[in-house]
C-alpha cells in the first residue's frame, strides 16, 4: 500500500506539471515521403514496403466490430480516445462466434461466414487513422463457432466423429489443419489491405474449457507438437503478413506470464514472441484463481496482481520486454470495478516498466476519466526504475560486505 501511495504522489506531481504544458498527443504514423517525385508504380511499391509507425507507447481500447461499423459510434469513440489522451483502437473483425466482418475474401464468401457489420472497412480504418489513432484488427483463430459447422472436416472432433463442443456448446477449428491457417490468414491479409496498421490474433491456442480429453485432431496430439504447431502458424503469419506492411500481435492467457509449461493449450510465450511484434497477455484480475501469486483474492487486489504477473514475465522475456502490451480490465466480474481499480492496474504496469496496454470492456463502456495522463505514467515508470536501481545497488553492497574477508 505504501508503494502504491508513493506512485500516486508521483502521478499527482506529473498531472500538476501537465496543466502548464502542451497536451500529449499520439504519434500520427510515418510522415516520411520521398524527396524526389517517382512514378506511380514506384511510389506504390515503396508504400507497400513500409511498416506503420507503432503507437509508442500504445494506449488503447478494444472496440466491437458492430460498433466500429457505425460512423456515429466511430466518431464518438474517436472523441473519447482523444479526450483521454489515448492513441490506439483494437477492432474485432472476427470473434469467437466465427462471424467475419471483412468483405471480399473468397474463402469467406464460399463458406458464407461474412456478416455485413462494417459496410466499408477501409473507411472504418481511415476514420481512425485520420484522427491519429493507430488501428489494430483483432481476429479470433481456432475458437470458431461457425467454420467447423460449415466444414466439419476442419473441426476438432469427438471420438465418435461428431463435432467436439466446449464450454457453452462452442465449436473449435483444428489448429493442426493448414486449411484453417489459410482461411484466417486470408482474412488477416484482407484487413491489412483495407488499411489496418496491425493484425492481432486471439485464441492462438488449443481448447481449454470443456471435456478436453475427448478432443480429437487431424493428428495425434502431444505437448511438444501443440507448442510447435502454434509457433509454426505464427512463422507462417510472419512470412505472409509482414510484407504487407503490418505489425503482428497475439493475445495469450494472462497466466502465461508465470507458467512456462504451455498450460495444456500450447502457449509457450517466449517461443511465440519470436515471430510477432507484440505479445498481449490478457491479465484480467477477475480471471485469476484465489491464491494466485500468494494473493488471497486477485480480483480485489488488481495492483499486486498486475505487478507480480509482469515481474515474473520480465525475467522470461529478457531482451523482448518492449513487446509486452497487456490487456487490462475495465469491467466488473465478481467484484465492482471503478476508477480506482483501473488506475491500480495501469500504475502497477508502469511501475514494472510497461507503459503500453489495451483496456477491455465487452460493451465499449470505458472509464475514460480515470485514465492517467502519459506524464503521470512516465513518472511512475521512472519511480519504478529508480527503486529497482536502488534495490540492486543495496543488494550489491550487501554482497560486497559479505565477500570482504
Amino acid at each position: 500500500m505504501i508503494k502504491l501511495i508513493k506512485y500516486r504522489i508521483f502521478a499527482l506531481r506529473a498531472e500538476v506539471g501537465r496543466l502548464f504544458s502542451a497536451r500529449w498527443h499520439a504519434p500520427r504514423g510515418n510522415d516520411i515521403f520521398p524527396l524526389m517525385l517517382a512514378s506511380l508504380l514506384s511510389l506504390a511499391l515503396l508504400a507497400s514496403a513500409q511498416t506503420p509507425a507503432p503507437a509508442n507507447p500504445f494506449r488503447g481500447v478494444h472496440m466491437t466490430g458492430w460498433a466500429a461499423g457505425s460512423a456515429k459510434d466511430r466518431a464518438r469513440m474517436i472523441a473519447h480516445l482523444k479526450a483521454a489522451g489515448l492513441n490506439a483502437v483494437v477492432i474485432a473483425l472476427k470473434d469467437s462466434d466465427g462471424k467475419v466482418f471483412v468483405r471480399g475474401v473468397p474463402e469467406v464468401k464460399e463458406l458464407g461466414t461474412y456478416v455485413n457489420a462494417i459496410p466499408n472497412l477501409a473507411r472504418c480504418a481511415g476514420d481512425f487513422k485520420a484522427a491519429g489513432i493507430y488501428t489494430v484488427a483483432r481476429i479470433a483463430l481456432f475458437k470458431d463457432d461457425l467454420l467447423p459447422r460449415k466444414r466439419p472436416d476442419w473441426a476438432v472432433r469427438r471420438p465418435g466423429g461428431g463435432l467436439w463442443l466446449g464450454k457453452g456448446g462452442a465449436t473449435w477449428a483444428d489448429p493442426y489443419r493448414r486449411e484453417v491457417w489459410d482461411y484466417n490468414l486470408a482474412i488477416a491479409s484482407a484487413a491489412a489491405r483495407a488499411g489496418f496498421d496491425e493484425i492481432q490474433f486471439d485464441y492462438v491456442r488449443f481448447p481449454s474449457d470443456g471435456p478436453v480429453k475427448l478432443c480429437r485432431y487431424s493428428r495425434p496430439r502431444t505437448r511438444q507438437n501443440t507448442e510447435q504447431d502454434l509457433v509454426d502458424f505464427l512463422a507462417e503469419a510472419d512470412r505472409r503478413l509482414h510484407p504487407l506492411g503490418v505489425k503482428i500481435s497475439i493475445d495469450v492467457f494472462g497466466q502465461t506470464t508465470t507458467d512456462d509449461t504451455g498450460m495444456g493449450i500450447g502457449q509457450h510465450i517466449a517461443a511465440m514472441a519470436a515471430h510477432v511484434d507484440y505479445v498481449c497477455p490478457m491479465m484480467y484480475p477477475s480471471h485469476y484463481r484465489k491464491g494466485s501469486y500468494g494473493i488471497k483474492d486477485p480480483n480485489r487486489d488488481p495492483y499486486r496482481t498486475i505487478e507480480r504477473g509482469l515481474r515474473s514475465l520480465s525475467g522470461r522475456l529478457r531482451g523482448l520486454e518492449a513487446k509486452v502490451r497487456p490487456y487490462l480490465q475495465d469491467f466488473s466480474l465478481g467484484y465492482r470495478y471503478g476508477p480506482r481499480q483501473l488506475q491500480d492496474q495501469i500504475f502497477a504496469a508502469a511501475r514494472m516498466g510497461v507503459v503500453s496496454w489495451t483496456l477491455w470492456n465487452p460493451g465499449n463502456r470505458y472509464t475514460w476519466a480515470a485514465v492517467p495522463s502519459q506524464a503521470a505514467l512516465d513518472a511512475a515508470a521512472r519511480a519504478g526504475s529508480l527503486e529497482a536501481s536502488e534495490t540492486a545497488a543495496s543488494t550489491s553492497s550487501v554482497s560486497a560486505v559479505k565477500a570482504t574477508p
